[in-house]
């Protein structure tokens, strides 16, 4: 408690001597260690102090240097504006996903839109010695399937965890999956028949839209802010024209957008008021950048009316496929599919996840992670500021995994994707995060690379491209 009181009086100090200027743009400030001298605090919160600042825009850091005042102070980049979907879609971007999809062969090339961590950031090693540990101590060194409901060390764990969002998930209230997408489309199969209408975010992941598609169903996009997520009044006024509905509430790929507990109260009461299930993808809600864990829509679920997906692939190790869901009063519909589609999962990648659990490392990883991500934006914004067009805009996500970033309307990103894949870059265009004719001058940019000085040029070399477009 005394370390969070330092923690504020201290930031909020060094932030107004900055604002009032008695701190001027390029001045060093106190190294980690003299503040924790100073002021008899932790390194962890001095750290935690200077992040908190960085994501102010009011210091960089500068490596091997220590950390500066920033000389953007004034150049922050706006946010964009509320997304505004029409009624009836567009061409499917189809041919877009597979020319973006089919250039990440390409070993060469340094692609700033992935969805995933750069391996550097994942703790492999440590893994590597949880896989070897589960061989040893399972029936038949894992070579046995698994109940149909999933491991059952990771499920108990999954569902102590979920105190730490306002959850109460028991182990039967769980099962697993071949990571998140394919929880995704359990629920989607079990709920959804063709023609269904499925609301969801606009922008929304690409998968989830195709995944819809694939499936007969029509999907309805909803209004959405880039800092807290759907209008809930858009969803009032359409909510006797769904059948379901899909939400990413904990900072969403590609916004980063993540909903107040208020807003995700009144849609679990508004849904489950009219009958209409809610698929909640938490996948990200482990990757915040500050204070507590978010809660869930399933929080406040009392109806088993809301089936919470998620998954280690985001956090942990995208090759592992470890997902899972907690379906509500949907149970026997997912269980019968999952014994359908797949009988079993992944029984030595489950069983290294949960004792990866267990031992405590996955919250270790975790702390390191956050912070990591957090640096990570702040440097985007700050060569977005200093490289692209004055008029550039990003969003400001407070965890997850991806900015939005919004350029003027001269910019198509489909074609700045041709002309930076020339120079060995990637990105994401806007449109292929909707179903409909927008988004043509957005792209997301993922922050969970492995910052470098080269990492800097490629941005540097994009903003360039964008100039001159």
């Amino acid at each position: 408690m005394k370390n969070d009181f330092l923690y504020v009086e201290i930031s909020n100090n060094i932030a107004g001597l900055i604002r009032n200027e008695v701190l001027k743009a390029g001045d060093r400030l106190p190294s980690v260690r003299m503040l924790c001298q100073e002021h008899g605090i932790s390194m962890n919160t001095a750290k935690r102090i200077f992040l908190e600042l960085e994501a102010q825009s009011l210091i960089e850091s500068k490596p091997q240097s220590g950390y500066f005042v920033s000389r953007l102070l004034h150049r922050k980049p706006a946010l964009p504006g509320v997304s505004k979907p029409l009624r009836t879609n567009g061409k499917e971007p189809d041919e877009l996903i597979r020319k973006v999809y089919g250039s990440m062969r390409k070993g060469e090339v340094t692609f700033l839109s992935v969805g995933v961590l750069a391996k550097e950031l994942l703790p492999i090693a440590k893994l590597n010695k949880e896989l070897m540990h589960a061989t040893r101590q399972l029936t038949g060194s894992g070579t046995e399937y698994e109940s149909v409901p999933g491991n059952e060390n990771l499920r108990r764990l999954v569902a102590a965890r979920s105190i730490g969002w306002g959850g109460s998930l028991r182990e039967n209230d769980l099962i697993t999956t071949a990571g998140g997408m394919n929880a995704l489309s359990f629920c989607m199969m079990a709920l959804g028949k063709p023609g269904d209408t499925i609301a969801m975010e606009s922008p929304c992941y690409p998968g989830s839209l195709q995944l819809a598609v694939s499936l007969g169903l029509k999907v309805l996009e909803l209004p959405t802010h880039p800092t807290t997520g759907i209008e809930v009044d858009a969803l009032k006024k359409v909510i006797n024209k769904i059948d379901l509905c899909l939400l990413v509430p904990n900072f969403n790929t590609p916004l980063g957008s993540l909903m107040p507990e208020e807003n995700k109260k009144e849609v679990v009461t508004l849904l489950a008021k009219h009958g209409i299930p809610l698929i909640e993808d938490d996948i990200y809600g482990d990757l915040y950048f500050s204070g507590q864990r978010p809660k869930c829509c399933k929080s406040f679920d009392k109806e088993g009316n809301v089936l919470l997906c998620s998954s280690f692939s985001k956090t942990l190790a995208p090759g592992y496929r470890v997902g899972w869901v907690a379906p509500g009063k949907y149970k026997h519909q997912i269980l019968k599919l999952k014994w359908v589609h797949a009988i079993s999962s992944s029984t030595v990648n489950n069983e290294a996840v949960a004792n990866f659990l267990k031992s405590g490392r996955y919250d270790s990883h975790l702390r390191k992670l956050r912070l990591t991500l957090q640096q990570n934006y702040q440097y985007a914004v700050d060569a977005i500021a200093e490289y692209f067009p004055a008029d550039t805009r990003i969003s400001r996500p407070q965890g997850g995994l991806a900015a939005w970033v919004e350029f003027n309307k001269k910019v198509n990103t489909a074609d700045l994707f041709d002309r930076a894949i020339k120079q060995k870059i990637g990105i994401s265009p806007g449109r292929m995060y909707t179903l409909q004719n927008q988004f043509e001058n957005c792209m997301r940019l993922s922050i969970g690379l492995y910052w470098t000085d080269e990492l800097r040029q490629k941005l540097k070399t994009l903003g360039g491209i964008v100039s001159r477009m």
